[in-house]
């Protein structure tokens, strides 16, 4: 006989699952209005309540972001913090950013000493939404906190904020950009100063101690918890915007061609105006900047995507080009710490063996600029015991560029947070556009003193009837064709990654492209020149390379492709065009043999 309680009518499962989700919004929404209600940004406040009430009245979208942005705090890690502006924990806000700003304050007293030598922060915004009121925050936050803080004079681009740590000797910086992300996003890259750090990025254990005390901050609205000072910061002049110009006209020698005809883009980002200061400075007058793309717009209104790396986000500069007789093409992203280069293609030789063709203009890879970049510095002449570093995903050519000139070569973990803290470094790259060409002046990529470097190396080649491509071909006759492509992997479950990358450690590919597979490393393990990462590297017996890696901030399996075509050092111009385009048929098949080893479902 069964007791009272098994005679109660049981709630189904599906009603019980609905009655604790009902709970956890009911819960969810306390807690996005008593963040509204403390919330120093009362436009994001307004448009938290707006959500709240959207998802009280049952909108599913509403719900949908309301449970996103608080589903968990913005990380903190090597890049800072970057993430979608809006309220909520997992957003970029000024409640976030004072956290961040109280944490990092804690962490600069405990490493630095005591209020008798307070640490020095420095502080730069660029001009996207959001940017100059984190970084009054954040010197506000720093001052309370009875640290000193300087401020940048206005939108300036990220190279201007890493040289800044180091011209002013100052023991942090922070800049506030996302780069080259989308409009609705904003990051906060944290670098140091001192013996050591020299202006770099932060890196692993920093990032996590950093990280710690943001943890341990408690009500960023009480005042006891986070005081704000309402002043008591300085606001840098421009003879910090001056060093940094006069130091990246000076990447130049003060001799040498300057006949070139240059277009330019910041692609609406704060890089425009300092570039051009910085070419003029090193000689370099003749100077377009594609109009509608000149000033600093937070909306990148003329461009789906602004990053110079993505299909059509030249194609204004391009226009432009062909119609003024450019000799290059030079465009930075919105912060301008990256540098993206396209040359016009030599009728006939580039553009089809047989001599048709219109003329067109090429986009150089990020790797076909490290080398050019490389070989151009050396060439030029660098001390003995000079190291050019690249990431552990770019090209190889490099390490044959400094064999050849008698150079030390080092490989990096991606990102310039390692590059730039490679000992002995004379200059580093990233495939991804980033270029250090003088390190002892900013410790970081830096698009500007880039571009100055590259207006160098063209407007001597011009002098001699060449172009960049010429340069190509001498390092391809001198060390054989080196090409690069990328295949990215997206996702929508990240367990595929992790399972993908099992597979193929568990049952390597046997060949790519028809050649065998000679060698595998599995960077997880680590060795004397790189510390452990999730990523393998396949070598083959012809020369190709691939490295199959996580990305580290999107759903993404990454895969980098290298080939390497043989070509005679007496070869001519044809002949090397007819090994570019066979190496651009390796990589596809290379492509497609390592699609099929990861087996990722479609």
């Amino acid at each position: 006989m069964s007791g009272p309680d098994e005679q109660q009518e049981r709630v189904p499962d599906g009603a019980d699952r609905e009655r604790a989700l009902d709970r956890a919004r009911a819960g969810r929404h306390e807690e996005a209005l008593a963040w509204a209600a403390a919330d120093p940004d009362e436009a994001t406040a307004a448009e938290l309540r707006a959500l709240v009430q959207r998802a009280d009245e049952g909108d599913a979208g509403a719900v949908a972001e309301l449970d996103d942005a608080f589903a968990g705090t913005l990380a903190f890690g090597t890049a800072g913090l970057r993430g979608r502006l809006g309220p909520g924990p997992n957003r970029m806000n000024r409640v976030v950013v004072r956290r961040a700003a109280a944490g990092l304050a804690r962490y600069l007293v405990d490493r630095e000493g005591g209020p008798e030598s307070p640490p020095h922060v420095v502080v730069g915004y660029d001009a996207r939404h959001g940017s100059r009121p984190f970084a009054l925050d954040t010197v506000a936050v720093v001052v309370g906190a009875g640290l000193r803080a300087s401020l940048l004079p206005g939108p300036l681009p990220t190279p201007v904020l890493a040289s800044a740590v180091r011209h002013l000797g100052a023991d942090a910086g922070v800049m506030v950009t996302a780069s080259h992300n989308p409009p609705q996003d904003n990051g906060y890259k944290v670098y140091l100063g001192g013996p050591g750090e020299e202006g770099a990025q932060i890196v692993p254990p920093a990032d996590a101690e950093i990280a710690a005390r943001i943890a341990a901050v408690g009500d960023v609205t009480d005042p006891a918890q986070v005081p704000l000072a309402a002043g008591g910061w300085d606001v840098l002049g421009d003879d910090v915007v001056e060093a940094y110009v006069d130091g990246a006209a000076a990447v130049a020698g003060r001799t040498g061609p300057r006949d070139l005809r240059v277009v330019l883009t910041p692609l609406h980002g704060v890089g425009g105006v300092l570039v051009e200061r910085a070419l003029r400075a090193a000689g370099f007058e003749d100077l377009t900047t594609v109009a509608e793309q000149a000033e600093p717009d937070p909306d990148f209104p003329t461009t789906a995507f602004p990053n110079p790396e993505e299909a059509g986000a030249l194609d204004l500069a391009l226009a432009l080009a062909r119609e003024s007789g450019a000799d290059v093409v030079i465009a930075n992203d919105p912060d301008a710490d990256r540098c993206a280069v396209a040359v016009p293609l030599r009728p006939g030789v580039d553009d089809g063996a047989d001599g048709s063709g219109d003329g067109g203009w090429r986009q150089l890879t990020g790797d076909e600029v490290g080398a050019l970049l490389g070989h151009h510095l050396a060439e030029r002449g660098l001390p003995p015991g000079s190291v050019l570093a690249r990431s552990v995903v770019s090209s190889d050519l490099l390490a044959r560029v400094a064999e050849a000139h008698g150079l030390e070569s080092a490989v990096a973990l991606t990102g310039f947070k390692w590059i730039s803290r490679v000992p002995g470094l004379a200059y580093g790259y990233e495939e991804a556009l980033g270029y250090c060409v003088d390190p002892a002046a900013v410790r970081d990529k830096d698009g500007i003193s880039a571009a100055v470097l590259v207006a160098e190396l063209a407007a001597a080649e011009r002098a001699r009837g060449r172009g960049l491509l010429d340069v190509l071909d001498d390092l391809a006759r001198a060390h054989g064709l080196h090409a690069t492509a990328p295949l990215t992997l997206r996702v929508d479950d990240l367990v595929l990654i992790s399972d993908a990358m099992a597979r193929l450690r568990a049952e390597p590919p046997a060949s790519l492209a028809g050649s065998e597979v000679v060698a595998v490393t599995d960077l997880s393990a680590g060795d004397e020149e790189l510390p452990p990462t999730d990523g393998l590297v396949y070598r083959t017996a012809d020369g190709a390379r691939v490295v199959v890696r996580p990305s580290g901030t999107e759903p993404k399996l990454k895969c980098y492709c290298e080939v390497v075509v043989p070509v005679e050092r007496g070869a001519d111009a044809l002949a090397v065009a007819a090994a570019r385009r066979e190496a651009a048929l390796r990589l596809d098949a290379v492509r497609s043999d390592l699609r099929r080893a990861i087996a990722l479902p479609a």
